[in-house]
């Protein structure tokens, strides 16, 4: 029995070879305590943003189906790399892209999905493919592959991609519109991989009724709470759904629609500095102009940013923003540039409108317009004087802005000295905010570039409104 055998104690033996178990077990724990065991290292800390895109222009002229980036402190002004041109082109499919979605992947690299549809291309062409890159560290990339998310439903399109970690699963969600079988109008669909190689059957994420939705992106974990967000066709705005569980049919609207009229494809972005939220909105009509909201994203409250205060890449489309690292953004800075060859001088007083060219009058005028590339300007040394800086066009190189009995036009530099002082500026401090610049005339020293109406001129400056009007910010 049992208790016979305790009390007994110990058979012979037995007490030497406890000891000689007890010196192992001590040597081992001395050997494995004599280990350094270095902990995975921890990511880095965001503290700024890139911003995935691809380009159109209101003529067609500006429209790359190919991947754009740019980088910002604050998610609201944009540096574009590689001087705006593509960093990613496609080379399969249709081999062209639109609507790229960016994602950091749990380890910590990263994908970038996107519509597979070229230049020119027919929107609504059954297509059931995406267009698949991955990176390490967003420089280094693979070469893009096709990936069948839509297998169940060859008829029809396969829009706008993107991509959360769906934790109760363990694996990542792509979602994206399409019409499915049976359905007569757009809805949200889902399907779950861990490898962006295979995929689960489609799954009906969210139905938004009979006028249909596109353009999904999700945030998961805000308090508890998981958003959607997505355009509703009929009329054309922004809404918010949210979810405790992210299952599909899961997420209930709770908002009333943002922005009317053209806009489309929603993108959230969470201040790395404060509570804020800014939902930022891609407009169709005219083309190629962003709205941007700031607001809560829990209580789904927006209030329209001033164009004033962000500046979108030029002719950039349906993008996404996922915050960075000092490194990354190192890195990508590092790689790609962040200067472009040239810079827009947007106005104050008309938030949206730049300086630019016309016929050959100096103007201010409200993008988007073609050709864009009058609103394109390399600022030189000052023709007059090297402290300053004159206005050389883009698309007409060896002409400047210059003024003629008070007006600014375009004309060709013929190395007099006059036509140089009447094309040399200097750029000081903006008249009606310090952050921004004003530029005073060389040769007419309390006269100042403003726009008045839509034409440009040097003035003398006076009153409030004209220093507005004398106030402009160099970017890109």
């Amino acid at each position: 029995m049992p208790g016979k055998s305790v009390a007994r104690g110990p058979r012979r033996g037995s007490r030497p070879l406890r000891a000689s178990a007890l010196a192992v077990a001590m040597a081992l724990m001395a050997a494995l305590a004599a280990v350094v065991v270095t902990p995975a290292p921890a990511m880095a800390a965001d503290s700024a943003y890139v911003m995935a895109y691809f380009k159109e222009s209101v003529s067609g002229a500006g429209n790359v189906n190919s991947v754009h980036l740019a980088v910002s402190s604050d998610a609201l002004e944009w540096t574009p790399l590689n001087n705006n041109q593509a960093i990613l082109t496609p080379t399969v499919g249709t081999r062209g892209i639109r609507d790229p979605f960016l994602f950091r992947l749990n380890d910590g690299t990263w994908v970038l999905a996107a519509t597979d549809i070229p230049v020119g291309g027919n929107f609504w062409a059954p297509n059931p493919n995406i267009h698949i890159w991955t990176s390490p560290d967003l420089v280094n990339w693979s070469s893009d592959r096709l990936l069948n998310i839509n297998w169940p439903n060859p008829n029809s399109f396969t829009w706008a991609p993107s991509i959360y970690w769906d934790a109760s699963r363990g694996q990542y969600a792509i979602t994206y519109s399409t019409v499915p079988a049976g359905y007569n109008y757009s809805v949200i669909m889902v399907v779950y991989t861990a490898n962006f190689t295979t995929v689960t059957s489609p799954m009906v994420l969210f139905d938004g009724g009979p006028s249909g939705v596109i353009d999904s992106h999700i945030v998961t974990g805000v308090n508890g709470m998981n958003y959607l967000y997505y355009k509703s066709n009929s009329p054309s705005t922004l809404h918010g759904a949210r979810s405790t569980s992210l299952n599909p049919g899961s997420f209930v609207r709770y908002t009333n629609g943002t922005g009317g009229g053209c806009i489309e494809a929603p993108t959230l972005v969470k201040s790395l500095s404060s509570s804020t939220w800014w939902l930022w909105g891609d407009t169709f009509c005219p083309n190629s102009v962003f709205l941007a909201w700031q607001g809560d994203i829990v209580a789904g409250t927006w209030t329209a940013v001033n164009q004033r205060n962000y500046t979108p890449p030029l002719n950039a489309k349906h993008n996404s923003i996922h915050p960075i690292s000092a490194t990354d953004r190192t890195n990508l800075l590092n790689r790609y540039g962040g200067t472009t060859q040239w810079n827009r001088i947007k106005s104050w007083s008309t938030p949206g409108s730049y300086v630019r060219h016309a016929d050959g009058v100096g103007r201010v005028d409200a993008m988007p317009f073609d050709p864009y590339q009058d609103s394109q300007w390399r600022l030189v040394p000052g023709l007059a004087d090297p402290a300053g800086v004159s206005f050389e066009s883009v698309n007409q190189p060896g002409r400047y802005l210059r003024h003629s009995n008070y007006s600014m036009v375009l004309a060709a530099n013929d190395n007099t000295a006059l036509f140089r002082a009447d094309a040399t500026f200097y750029r000081v401090a903006g008249l009606a905010n310090s952050g921004w610049s004003s530029f005073r005339s060389y040769n007419f020293p309390t006269r100042y570039l403003r726009q008045q109406g839509n034409q440009l001129y040097i003035h003398e400056i006076t009153t409030a409104t004209e220093r507005e009007n004398a106030t402009f910010r160099v970017g890109y």
